[in-house]
């Protein structure tokens, strides 16, 4: 439970401001079809996360403990520097797609995660925790926490949300438990 808890707290701020969040609001004003981009952003997320997940597992079993927390302390303060960098997005691309809004989201989607900083967060959550399934299904459920609003708010609100105020406090939050990490302190996770 506690790697599915702090999987799904981890992503859920992860996310916000970032470029598949600001996809979600793009596709949400541009085919307002909520339901089949909720599902293609859950069926992207649950197989780039899969696979993130499964190397996360992958190198923990591969690293020594003491060169892995090592690893993880930084990937933390890597991916708290990432945060404070605003995404842009545009809607270049995005033409209606002969196979469906749903296969459109899943595909861009699935693509816009790779390298992203909550795919690293992932990769980094598996390595800590070892437990794929808890891993996988929190941050699966924090992506979605963070990009269904996105998607039923679509452009209306998205120009008021304070998204730089939420990158810093992301930010701090990872940087905390980088150096937290980092300085051997044993943390509840």
């Amino acid at each position: 439970m506690e790697a599915f808890l702090i999987s799904a707290m981890a992503v859920t701020v992860g996310e916000i401001g970032d470029k598949t969040q600001l996809l979600a609001l793009l596709l949400a004003a541009r085919f307002k079809k909520p339901a089949p981009i909720i599902l293609g952003i859950l069926v992207a997320t649950l197989a780039n996360h899969a696979l993130a997940g499964w190397l996360g597992h992958f190198i923990a079993s591969a690293i020594p403990a003491h060169w892995l927390r090592i690893a993880l302390g930084i990937s933390f303060l890597a991916i708290a520097a990432w945060t404070l960098k605003p995404d842009d997005m545009d809607d270049a691309g995005l033409g209606d797609s002969r196979y469906g809004v749903f296969m459109l989201t899943c595909i861009t989607f699935f693509l816009a995660e790779i390298g992203d900083k909550t795919q690293l967060a992932t990769v980094a959550l598996a390595a800590r925790f070892q437990d794929l399934l808890p891993v996988v299904a929190g941050t699966t459920l924090g992506m979605l926490i963070a990009d269904v609003p996105a998607v039923f708010l679509g452009k209306t609100a998205s120009p008021h949300f304070p998204f730089k105020l939420v990158r810093w406090i992301a930010a701090s939050v990872f940087a905390i438990l980088g150096l937290l990490v980092l300085s051997g302190l044993q943390l509840p996770f």
